[in-house]
């Protein structure tokens, strides 16, 4: 596999854990071409709607290109050296536990490392942790248990060899969709079985063949079930367990203890007893089995023990390693296993270490010729936080990531980052945290740094640069070594590159490690440039003898003190808050399809906002009754810990007591809509990954009097405002605007847009009433450059021709003109509506009209317009779409 193919430079994706492979070009006019990289073993060619818009989020719309200090521009050394000063004095009058880094999934390799080895190694403190921490802890917590390592046994091909695939906690389908789109390609070969785990009906449980609608919290009881019918159904596998784990005697009892019979397991998930027992009869009567879960699990205050309760099932059985069966964590970040690798969370040490070992500890410590090493594991990201706010930790520098908006209990967080001595914010572009940054330093993106990532099953790859660094942006490694050095590390941290980073972590893995740690890169210690910059995808470990290998564990070797796993007895627990007659309701939150964490980069492509361009708050139609709540109505959602407010979507997929609010919306895309605030900093006591999935909340209906939409060219943050939220579409925004004042003072306060612009450049208009009033912005060449309109709630007009105006940027007719300020084009057009399918830009009405003209199937639907045909996360609407159509004839 070369490194670039006539004129395409292979990367890798900077999203997801799948890890797809990426074949970029730079086109003559400077934009960006991606498509998939048909050789690269995760994805053979195929990309996500994210993915497939990468070329779109390359802009310098919004980027960070200059060091600031105190919100002003400086040069590289000012900061730097103000960097470098603070630490060393901070350090130096308080110790080195009062400083600490919190960095990101989003780094590569070889980021990571030097920020881990700087901070543990050197500065000599354990205070750095990463944002995995609220994605991948629990299964960290549990592997190491379960194996002795963090050690995800199975690859991707096991989705393809199993008869049965249980999806715990996870919507493939949208989170996840290519490796999900390569299962559903095994089913259709091999009729495999798929078994959903969700408390919500999301796209991936539209396609299972059974859905388990379980409580939140109970999956515990639900493996435990499992656990027990295997027991009683007599499929533990006795060789293997007797010859290579210990603790399933101790695991049964409490297993049975929980679950004494399908019923009672039943009762306690909130399921039919005849499903929770065909399930337990598919998992006995199926050898290849994977079980496959992500945050639904993690995401808990027993995140650990459900990982475990699952572990659990697979140990007993011997399922574990073998073709087309395991437990297999998927993982949220590109790098969320990269930075486990060099010990970016604030509990492990580099190369699969631990502080819980005296030697581990002197073996990095010689490693690294680091007498000052951190002898103790550190604060965790919620305890981080905690003891910024505190006073604790009086120098925070914080890599690659947002807490402000993506930690539970997020106002608090600001509040801590507002308290902070010192904070420093590494970032390609403004957020809601860099705005508390004493120093903010532009970083590289994608595209620009060079590096590797390990996707969810140990693959190795590169991210390779095709454009150069914009402005005064550098690399994190080179922003990290850069500050080492000034604080006196020069020895330690004089790389050249990041080839040379990814040596010294290669030769670390194998360093003083006879065979008990499995993780071992050893083959690349020696890696040329040429080779790195040549590097082809592998599977770790890959030793000195060069040979990768894929599965692990299936031998029944592990990575523990007498060379076998331990099947941990676990027990069903409740959730950290639960739900009362103030707070009746459990939030969950999670990802949307088109979407990325804080959508610093998707937020900016209309593509990718058009399928979901507004938060909205799902609730199931009982609930809705009960509140007086119905579509489009505005919410005020309140926890323990904060509020929030969205619009309601009553939706057929939440269980009655639930509701859903997507977890990107920030400040920068909506006023005090996100999950952030709300969400419990209550975590587990073993991974102390925090309880995401679930908070009690109360919902109350806010009374909307009045509502508008700004269409503009101008970035804006609405001040004032009861709600706002904001879409990127071509040529500029969209605002929804509303409040709970009355009509005219929606006017009033919604006018203050157009004092932008000269008497001469505006059109306007105000009924009698003083109720609705319309204004335009005409610019120099006679085209729209804005659009205002405001009216009583439910009374605005379509806003799709007055969209596609501001992204043609034609001068207008007179017709037009006239026909502006009442929103509808004076010649009958047809819109393709809301965006379904994001990777052809197909809209609902478009998938409306094929239905009309005949196509009954996914498979014609395909075949007509393509949509579907490329990751497939639309499918699950697209089938909605046509079983609607299909109800409507029969009527």
């Amino acid at each position: 596999m070369q490194e670039s193919v006539a004129g395409e430079v292979r990367t890798t994706c900077p999203y997801c854990g799948v890890g797809c492979g990426v074949l970029a070009r730079v086109t003559p006019d400077g934009s960006v071409s991606v498509r998939g990289d048909p050789e690269h073993p995760a994805n053979f060619g195929k990309l996500c709607s994210k993915g497939m818009a990468l070329g779109e989020t390359t802009g310098l719309e919004g980027r960070v290109l200059a060091p600031e200090i105190g919100g002003r521009e400086a040069s590289w050394d000012d900061a730097l050296n103000l960097v470098a000063r603070r630490f060393t004095d901070t350090v130096g009058r308080y110790g080195p536990d009062s400083v600490a880094f919190y960095v990101s999934g989003q780094l590569l390799t070889e980021d990571y490392y030097v920020a881990n080895k700087f901070m543990k190694g050197f500065i000599g403190s354990a205070n750095i942790d990463t944002n995995s921490r609220l994605c991948m802890a629990s299964s960290v917590a549990g592997h190491r248990r379960a194996f002795g390592e963090d050690i995800v046994p199975g690859i991707y091909e096991d989705f393809e060899q199993a008869d049965l695939v249980v999806l715990a906690g996870s919507n493939t389908a949208w989170c996840h969709p290519i490796i999900y789109q390569r299962l559903l390609a095994a089913r259709r070969k091999r009729g495999t079985k798929i078994v959903v785990v969700d408390p919500r009906r999301t796209a991936t449980a539209e396609e299972g063949d059974l859905h388990l609608a379980i409580d939140p919290g109970t999956d515990v009881l639900l493996f435990n079930g499992l656990l027990a019918h295997l027991a009683r159904s007599n499929v533990i596998d006795e060789s293997f367990v007797a010859a290579r784990t210990s603790g399933l005697a101790t695991a049964l009892n409490a297993a049975a203890a929980d679950a004494p019979s399908i019923e009672s397991v039943a009762q306690g998930c909130g399921l039919n007893s005849g499903d929770v027992r065909l399930f337990y009869e598919l998992f006995a009567a199926t050898e290849r089995s994977i079980t496959v879960y992500s945050q639904g699990v993690n995401q808990s205050v027993h995140g650990t023990d459900k990982v475990n309760a699952i572990i659990n099932c697979h140990l007993a059985t011997g399922r574990i390693g073998r073709p087309g069966m395991g437990a297999f964590s998927v993982t949220g970040q590109p790098n969320a296993m990269g930075g486990r690798e060099v010990g970016g969370l604030a509990n492990q040490l580099a190369a699969h270490m631990g502080f819980e070992s005296t030697q581990d500890i002197e073996t990095v410590s010689r490693f690294w010729n680091a007498p000052n090493i951190a002898r103790k594991a550190g604060l965790k990201a919620v305890d981080l936080f905690r003891a910024a706010g505190d006073g604790r930790i009086r120098a925070l520098w914080i890599m690659g990531t947002n807490p402000a908006v993506s930690m539970p209990d997020a106002g608090r967080v600001r509040a801590a980052l507002k308290a902070c001595d010192f904070v420093v914010v590494s970032d390609i572009t403004r957020t809601d945290t860099t705005r508390f940054a004493d120093v903010l330093l532009p970083a590289a993106g994608w595209g620009e740094k060079s590096g590797t990532v390990t996707n969810s099953e140990r693959r190795i790859s590169r991210q390779r640069p095709f454009l150069p660094l914009p402005g005064a942006a550098r690399p994190d490694w080179k922003i990290v070594c850069d500050v080492a050095r000034r604080m006196g590390y020069e020895h330690a941290f004089s790389f050249d590159g990041p080839a040379a980073i990814f040596r010294e972590h290669a030769a670390l893995s194998v360093y003083e490690n006879r065979g008990e740690r499995l993780f071992d890169i050893g083959a690349f210690a020696g890696v040329t440039e040429a080779e790195y910059d040549g590097f082809t995808p592998v599977c770790w470990p890959v030793s000195r003898d060069g040979v990768p290998t894929d599965r692990l564990l299936g031998e029944g070797r592990f990575p523990t003190a007498d060379g076998r796993a331990f099947v941990v007895a676990v027990r069903q627990q409740s959730v950290a808050q639960a739900v009362d007659a103030a707070r009746p309701i459990s939030l969950n939150t999670g990802r949307l399809r088109d979407q990325w964490h804080t959508m610093t980069r998707t937020g900016r492509v209309p593509r990718l906002m058009s399928n979901a361009p507004e938060p909205l708050l799902e609730i199931a139609a009982e609930d809705a009754i009960k509140q007086k709540l119905a579509d489009g109505d505005l919410a005020s959602v309140s926890s323990p810990y904060g509020f929030a407010r969205a619009k309601v979507k009553v939706s057929r997929s939440q269980k009655p007591g639930s509701a859903f609010l997507p977890m990107h919306w920030s400040g920068q895309f909506a006023a005090n809509a996100g999950a952030g605030p709300l969400a419990t900093p209550l975590a587990d006591a073993v991974s102390g990954q925090p309880e995401l999935k679930h908070v009690p909340v109360k919902i109350v209906r806010e009374e909307v009097a009045w509502q508008g939409v700004l269409i503009t060219r101008r970035d804006l943050r609405p001040t004032g405002f009861v709600h706002w939220s904001r879409q990127a579409v071509p040529g500029g925004w969209v605002y929804e605007l509303c409040g709970t004042e009355t009509p005219d003072q929606g006017i009033l306060l919604s006018r203050q847009f157009m004092e932008a612009y000269r008497r001469e450049e505006l059109l306007e208009y105000t009924d009698r009433r003083g109720l609705n009033y319309r204004a335009a912005a005409i610019d120099d060449d006679g085209a729209m450059a804005e659009a205002l309109l405001v009216s009583p709630q439910g009374q605005l007009p379509s806003r799709d021709w007055l969209v596609s105006l501001l992204g043609s940027r034609v001068p207008l007719s007179g017709a037009e003109r006239m026909a502006l300020l009442s929103g509808r084009s004076p010649v009958p057009t047809l819109s393709i509506g809301r965006i379904v399918c994001s990777c052809f830009n197909i809209g609902v009405n478009q998938i409306a009209v094929s239905v009309a003209a005949g196509c009954r199937s996914l498979g014609e639907i395909g075949e007509r317009i393509r949509a579907g045909t490329n990751c497939g996360s639309c499918r699950a609407e697209i089938r909605k779409i046509i079983d609607e159509a299909r109800l409507q004839a029969a009527e």
